[in-house]
């Protein structure tokens, strides 16, 4: 992988527990990257930004802009909290190097009364790397989750396939999506460091990483 320009990419799911944190971690560390969580939504003792800065060993993690005490959807939880989450008041952390940013849920996640996590994802201006896990009706939401992305001009560096494999649903996917596999994260029994850096170390070896 050349470092000559810095690699910055959103990482979003088809849904809710589809891996996204794990497979950001991973990401994370495979470039060296900063991680950061713009929203946070209940958890605050173990939140993503947490697991992430436990499981990694070479990656920066930022504080989130927001904070929020409740587990559920970002308007909902800022709502409990007496705060409104301002789309505006989102900016790119300035790093040296590779950055990675996490969304809360999937992409049409309530973050206030009018704007969704897609328009976070437009506003940031970032690729983005969809998280799929295989699961009856995943096929429809990841397609769906890819329409949308396509319909909004978001631009799609690839799908990462996380838990057990599906070879029928992944074979459809990328024939009607046209999109790339960048990897496949295998979930264990326990996430910890050691999975962390051991898939991280799978990804290096990957043709999508060798390629940017």
């Amino acid at each position: 992988m050349s470092n000559k320009t810095p690699e910055q990419f959103f990482i979003t799911g088809i849904g809710t527990d589809v891996g996204k944190t794990v497979v950001s971690a991973i990401v994370s560390e495979a470039l060296k990257a900063s991680y950061w969580k713009p929203i946070q939504a209940g958890d605050l003792d173990n939140s993503d930004s947490i697991k992430v800065e436990k499981w990694t060993q070479n990656v920066t993690v930022l504080p989130e802009r927001y904070r929020l005490n409740s587990p559920m959807s970002p308007h909902a939880a800022a709502r409990i909290d007496g705060v409104e989450i301002d789309l505006n008041s989102f900016e790119l952390p300035k790093v040296n190097g590779n950055l990675i940013v996490e969304g809360a849920g999937g992409l049409m996640v309530p973050i206030n009364d009018k704007e969704l996590i897609l328009d976070l994802i437009k506003s940031l201006g970032l690729k983005t790397i969809l998280v799929v896990r295989n699961y009856l009706g995943s096929i429809n939401h990841t397609l769906l989750s890819i329409d949308l992305l396509k319909a909004h001009g978001v631009e799609i560096e690839g799908l990462i396939y996380s838990g057990e494999a599906n070879v029928e649903s992944e074979n459809f996917i990328a024939s009607y999506s046209g999109l790339p596999t960048l990897a496949r994260i295998p979930w264990g029994t326990e996430v910890n460091a050691q999975f962390v850096q051991e898939q991280a170390t799978t990804l290096r070896e990957s043709a999508w990483y060798k390629k940017l």
